[in-house]
């Protein structure tokens, strides 16, 4: 067994241990430190539904989800959702049409229900990979569909909808952020205006899916569910200013953009108990006070500027 393979069955073990016997699940210090140090598979879709408010959402609303699968579909949103269905995972077995146990459908289903439930969004490219991501840890369509709201409509709101101001102030966050945390960065990146949205809306409009590795990503949303969106900025900033050396080496807005790209890959994303604990330490302190500060100040400056 691999060093990675040992700790997860140590933490399996004091997870079990965590959670015997109890119905309902406190968040405090000891469940928090347990997440940042990984939820094992069988535990994660519990401990996600349950920190993200999901699980309440789908006590409160018995039988909802399946009654906004049976009403009148908008044909628009169907064939928009249909045309993204095969670039969903392609290489994954389970989203393949032909496979025996095929999440195929119930993909559609959950991407079709969240565009009925929250019309302002609708369908947005990069869903189909957070809702395959969901299906494959809960392996329940309904559950899905509740984290889905988790995390459009409550932990990262407006990323998704049409003006995806969300993201675009994100985007303005992570950039003042790096100007304070990674200054020889910052002054680099403003010689190129707009540089962020190209170097890092696909980070943060798929929460890191097909830019991490699998297992790191599944820790980050661990953290995500459990702490917010706070964590997004974590990783990309512990990103950022470990690749500085090479970051720095950038001549051009092409050097810049395929050294974010390959930041992204290598033995320091895939070794994910390390470079969990390094998202922890290497951007030091970051309230999620702080962030909602920064939000707003940002948000005021992209409507101003989209403004004139």
């Amino acid at each position: 067994m691999n060093e990675y393979g040992v700790v997860l069955n140590r933490r399996s073990v004091k997870w079990s241990k965590l959670l015997q016997g109890k119905a309902h699940i406190e968040k405090n210090l000891t469940v928090k430190r347990y997440v940042r140090k990984g939820i094992p598979n069988e535990h994660r879709g519990r401990i996600w539904m349950v920190s993200s408010g999901a699980q309440e959402q789908l006590q409160s609303h018995p039988g909802f989800y399946h009654s906004l699968l049976v009403m009148e579909h908008d044909p628009k949103l169907q064939d928009v959702i249909h045309l993204d269905m095969h670039r969903t995972f392609p290489d994954n077995v389970l989203f393949q049409s032909t496979a025996e146990h095929s999440q195929r459908t119930a993909l559609y289903n959950v991407l079709l229900a969240y565009g009925h439930h929250n019309k302002a969004v609708g369908y947005c490219q990069g869903m189909n990979f957070i809702a395959g991501y969901l299906l494959i840890i809960t392996k329940d369509e309904e559950k899905s569909f509740w984290l889905m709201d988790a995390l459009i409509g409550k932990i990262l709101p407006d990323y998704y909808s049409p003006a995806m101001l969300g993201l675009k102030t994100d985007q303005e966050v992570l950039g003042d952020l790096v100007k304070a945390k990674a200054p020889a960065v910052g002054q680099l990146m403003t010689q190129f205006p707009g540089i962020w949205t190209l170097v890092v809306s696909r980070w943060f409009i798929c929460l890191y899916i097909d830019v991490l590795p699998v297992e790191t990503v599944l820790r980050i949303w661990d953290c995500l569910f459990y702490e917010g969106s706070k964590v997004l900025f974590r990783v990309a900033l512990t990103l950022i200013r470990h690749n500085q050396p090479e970051i720095l080496r950038a001549r051009s807005l092409m050097d810049v953009c395929e050294c974010f790209k390959s930041i992204t890959k290598g033995p320091f994303t895939q070794d994910c108990h390390t470079f969990m604990q390094k998202i922890f330490a290497e951007p030091g302190s970051l309230s999620m006070a702080t962030i909602t500060k920064m939000r707003d100040l940002c948000r005021q400056r992209i409507i101003v500027e989209e403004s004139r």
